[in-house]
């Protein structure tokens, strides 16, 4: 008996240290092709350069889902794109506005998303500006002045400077003085808006009904040179959006007795509706196939820029990460599944049609790694209030070398996350799913749904560094030998309601997008 005793504890040991030699083993190989041998470069250039935007319903989105599909098939992972939905089907075309009086100049600007076409000889119209009102009645009566003209509809910025720039050279009583009438200026137009009784969304229907010509907006993002651009919400006149300067100028014109003239040649085409996908890719597990280690990012963007931190370099991180383990860790213990979502931005529909499509698949979920708030390298990870996850989140991460994760930050267990981003579709389904959230790099003011959203704006070495952890991480959830644990934290009381508050609920996807 003290025989077997010693076997077999000499068996444990021996298992224990090849265990950790092939985790050694793993690690390097993984990192050696991360750095060495990276596609991340070719990746970002053919997802954002050769194709572009990828809005839900266009050409280009499903150029990228058919791009995605083959380069995982050419690194010999099975994919697929599964439809969940149909969506108003349009194509963007060359754009151009022009400022044709008091004299000629080149507007800096484009068409929103979805915005109707103008004729093949463009629409030349006076410029106006939407007044202050301070009730609806006023609203009422002046809105027939804006028939046959371009309504300017966005609040009027005095200063084109971000807060840091001013911070930075100001004196202290400028600045404030500045931070002070720019939150009055900007209260006195939300007051403005609200007495309209419409809100921004519904402000452009009710224009284009009273007979405007189109719709000239500048969604300023707080930074030199950045707009955000988003949907038209007109269905026959053009609206475009243009620079923070332009803006100003035709604005300060109009209070100066001037009438502006602008010139807008946009040739977008409708196209009815097309079918929507996710492209899901799947690399078979070899012990326990029916559970799941899922890498989820979106492909779709809106289409002021590229759509290149939001959310190319969610999506190229993840094709690479599943490049890397194909490539070094072809038989996985778990299947890994890539899921590059579609329409998240119209509302996690996707990632939402997923889970309502494998409803089966997330009591078995080993987890999920969600990437989609920029360039930047991980910096924080939050339980997403599954009791236990700083166990195995712990566990997965001690694997990555210290160099990588010296400076992230975790919270544990932390609370679930009801939208945002697609981690939270599988967290409402009770599948423990957390978000990697990233570095700045100014994300918010600068790239995130901007016209600055390009290719240039990739730091590959952060991207390099997310993919390497996330790949460890990926290989050692597929290898542990314990399920995830699902335990749910007990939520707290709602102060408002008085009563506990409520998991996430799993919600269907918009099937039929942009028809109303």
């Amino acid at each position: 008996m003290k025989n077997y005793a010693k076997l077999l504890m000499v068996s444990t040991v021996f298992a224990v240290s090849l265990n950790a030699q092939t985790k050694d083993q793993m690690v390097k190989s993984i990192m050696d092709e991360t750095y060495q041998n990276s596609q991340l470069e070719t990746l970002a250039y053919e997802l954002m350069d050769e194709i572009g935007p990828r809005l839900v319903g266009t050409p280009k989105m499903q150029q990228a889902h058919d791009w995605a599909v083959k380069r995982f098939q050419n690194w010999g992972i099975e994919a697929q794109n599964e439809q969940w939905g149909e969506w108003k089907a349009w194509e963007r075309g060359p754009s151009s506005i022009e400022m044709v009086a008091p004299y000629a100049k080149s507007i800096e600007g484009m068409q929103l998303a979805w915005s109707p076409a103008t004729s093949a000889k463009g629409l030349t119209a006076d410029v106006v500006m939407l007044p202050v009102f301070t009730n609806k009645q006023e609203f009422n009566a002046w809105l027939p002045k804006v028939k046959g003209k371009l309504v300017m509809v966005s609040q009027y910025q005095a200063s084109g400077r971000p807060e840091y720039n001013w911070k930075e050279y100001a004196t202290p009583e400028s600045f404030e003085k500045m931070k002070t009438e720019s939150a009055a200026a900007s209260e006195a137009w939300r007051k403005s808006i609200a007495a309209t009784g419409e809100t921004s969304k519904t402000l452009n229907e009710k224009l284009e009904k009273a007979g405007a010509a189109g719709i000239v907006s500048s969604y300023w993002s707080r930074g030199f040179g950045v707009n955000k651009i988003f949907s038209a919400g007109t269905k026959t006149i053009p609206v475009v959006d243009i620079s923070l300067e332009d803006y100003g100028q035709l604005y300060r014109m109009i209070q100066h007795g001037k009438t502006p003239k602008l010139k807008i040649n946009a040739q977008s085409k409708g196209k009815g509706t097309v079918p929507t996908f996710n492209t899901v890719a799947v690399i078979k597990g070899s012990e326990k196939p029916e559970e799941y280690v899922i890498l989820s990012a979106h492909l779709d963007s809106w289409d002021g820029g590229t759509g290149a931190t939001d959310n190319g370099t969610g999506t190229i991180t993840m094709m690479e990460v599943a490049r890397i383990l194909k490539k070094n860790y072809p038989n996985p213990k778990r299947t890994i599944v890539v899921g590059l979502w579609g329409s998240e931005e119209q509302g996690l529909n996707g990632s939402r049609g997923y889970v309502w499509a494998h409803q089966d698949q997330m009591p078995n979920v080993q987890a999920v790694f969600n990437q989609d708030n920029g360039t930047g390298r991980i910096a924080n990870i939050t339980g997403q209030g599954f009791v236990h996850s700083y166990d195995y989140i712990g566990r997965w991460l001690s694997a990555v070398p210290n160099e990588l994760t010296k400076d992230i930050k975790t919270t544990f267990p932390g609370f679930p996350g009801g939208g945002g981003s697609d981690h939270a579709s599988f967290i409402a389904a009770g599948a423990p799913a957390f978000m990697l959230g990233s570095l700045s790099w100014s994300y918010g003011n600068y790239t995130w749904h901007t016209n600055r959203d390009t290719y240039d704006k990739i730091v590959f070495d952060d991207v390099k560094s997310n993919v390497a952890t996330i790949a460890i991480m990926t290989y050692m959830a597929s290898e542990d030998p314990e399920k995830s644990s699902s335990e749910r934290i007990k939520m707290p009381v709602n102060p408002r309601t008085g009563e506990p508050a409520k998991w996430p609920e799993v919600k269907e996807p918009t099937r039929k997008g942009g028809l109303d």
